[in-house]
């Protein structure tokens, strides 16, 4: 399943580019956090990057930052079966250096489901618009 609500996916891309709507100063959209927040494990990441199915666990937000041995293991070699980094943001590096050894199934910092509670699973763009809620 593809998330797509053309408001919310074009105010996030104008934000992420640096020209949305924010007051607060050196205001950044960091990627690595919300793949971490929203990707834990990665899934949507591996459904759309083939290349880097080898690569385990949240581990696959941040490529470049393993190790030759893991990268070797995974099938992956930086600048020719996948991309060296064009940028690397300063903020990211929190994310990527303080992981902790053992994987928790759950992202750092969320508590609850990864995924959408069983009583949300059917709602659609008619339920967020309607007047009526019977759920």
């Amino acid at each position: 399943k593809v998330d797509y609500d053309v408001c919310s996916n074009y105010g996030n891309w104008l934000y992420s580019a640096g020209i949305g709507n924010d007051p607060r100063d050196n205001r950044k959209f960091n990627m690595i956090k919300q793949g971490l927040d929203y990707d834990g494990n990665g899934d949507y990441v591996r459904l759309w990057l083939p290349e880097l199915q080898g690569i385990k666990g949240a581990d696959i937000h941040t490529p470049w930052a393993l190790n030759s041995a893991a990268l070797s293991q995974a099938g992956v070699t930086l600048g020719e079966t996948y991309p060296q980094p064009v940028v690397t943001a300063p903020e990211w590096s929190r994310h990527i250096n303080q992981r902790p050894q053992g994987r928790s199934p759950h992202p750092r910092g969320r508590r609850g489901p990864a995924h959408t509670p069983a009583q949300h699973k059917d709602r659609g763009i008619d339920f967020y618009f309607s007047r009526k809620k019977d759920v």
